[in-house]
């Protein structure tokens, strides 16, 4: 692998936003996921390669979360960094050099203001090449709905933290799966597990933002 597509990959992997970030401590003056990916851009490395690169780190921190190694924080570093890269590349994107995956309806539903998760999840597969639209939080099952229409070939990610809403999103995923029956639904929140979400009728359940990645990875086309 190309250093610089290397160092990116760390600067994701690790949160290192750019040089003037004080996160992490031990890469603290250096250069960091703005500066690398500027520099490879320069010297004519291909987007896809620091796609690659940012999936890559993606991975990496998300199988730490999953040992529990790291937590939300250095999540969240993690995806500034990877915005921090997506910023140089989002032009390129929508001049259409880099093919779209698909599009991915994401939102947190009615009755639940939280976003933390969401906005994790809605980063993860924005680097990962799709187009995410954001509903945003307290969702209805018609602004899902109307999301839908506007958007044909799209898959969901419902999103919830709170009990409460639970059965809201068991009837947000049947008021969609009604009108497009062969809609692909995700859910996730700290509540859910995929027994839930097999319940409510959703096609796949995500514990963390790289689960919401291979969800739609495997049912792409």
């Amino acid at each position: 692998m190309n250093a610089l597509v290397e160092k990116i990959t760390e600067c994701v992997e690790r949160g290192k936003i750019n040089a003037a970030s004080n996160y992490p401590v031990d890469l603290r003056g250096k250069e960091g996921a703005d500066e690398f990916t500027r520099r490879a851009l320069a010297a004519s490395i291909a987007p896809e390669e620091i796609v690659h690169a940012c999936n890559e780190g993606m991975r990496r921190i998300g199988e730490k979360f999953s040992r529990h190694e790291v937590f939300v924080p250095e999540m969240l570093m993690s995806a500034n960094a990877m915005k921090a890269v997506m910023a140089h590349l989002k032009p390129i994107i929508q001049a259409g050099d880099i093919p779209s995956k698909g599009k991915f309806v994401l939102g947190t539903v009615a009755g639940d203001l939280h976003d933390i998760g969401k906005n994790l999840v809605a980063m993860f597969v924005r680097g990962s090449g799709w187009d995410v639209i954001d509903l945003g939080v307290d969702v209805s099952p018609g602004k899902f709905i109307d999301a839908i229409r506007q958007n044909p070939g799209c898959a969901v990610g419902l999103s919830a933290l709170l009990t409460t809403t639970m059965t809201t999103m068991a009837k947000t995923v049947q008021e969609i799966k009604t009108q497009f029956p062969g809609m692909k639904i995700i859910v996730g929140g700290a509540p859910l597990s995929a027994e839930a979400a097999k319940k409510m009728g959703a096609d796949g359940f995500a514990a963390n933002p790289q689960g919401a990645v291979a969800f739609l990875a495997g049912n792409s086309a």
